[in-house]
C-alpha cells in the first residue's frame, strides 16, 4: 500500500509528469531536465530522485553528468502502468508538444555548454 501511495504522490507534480514525458524514447542529462523545466538544478534533483525512489526513471553517472531514463523491465508492473497512462493522458496536450517541441532544440546544444551555463554539474 505504501508504494502505491509513494507512486501516486511522485505523479501529483506537473514538473515530473514534464519530466517523464521527456524521457519516454531517450535518455537525458540533468542539464537538458534543467533546460526543459526551466528549474533550479537542485529543483530538478529532488524532482528526479522523487521518481527514483519509486522506481519510474533510473539514473546514471558519467563522471560528472547524470543522465536518466524511463526504469527499464525490472520497474514494478505498478510504475509501468503508471508510466503508459501519464503518456497516453499527456500525448494530445499543449504543453507536450511545446516540451516535445523545446527538447529537439535543447538536444541540439552540447549538454556541456548547458551544464556551464546551469552551473547545474559543479
Amino acid at each position: 500500500m505504501r508504494e502505491l501511495i509513494a507512486l501516486a504522490k511522485a505523479l501529483t507534480d506537473e514538473h515530473r509528469l514534464r519530466a517523464l514525458a521527456a524521457l519516454r524514447d531517450r535518455e537525458l542529462c540533468l542539464c537538458q531536465l534543467v533546460e526543459l523545466l526551466e528549474l533550479a538544478p537542485s529543483t530538478v534533483s529532488r524532482h528526479m530522485s522523487m521518481l527514483q525512489q519509486v522506481r519510474l526513471v533510473d539514473a546514471r553517472k558519467q563522471g560528472r553528468w547524470t543522465y536518466f531514463r524511463l526504469a527499464g523491465d525490472e520497474a514494478p508492473v505498478a510504475a509501468k502502468n503508471a508510466a503508459a497512462w501519464v503518456f497516453e493522458s499527456l500525448v494530445r496536450g499543449t504543453q507536450a508538444r511545446d516540451d516535445a517541441r523545446r527538447l529537439k532544440q535543447i538536444l541540439k546544444t552540447d549538454p556541456e555548454t548547458l551544464c556551464r551555463k546551469q552551473s547545474a554539474c559543479r
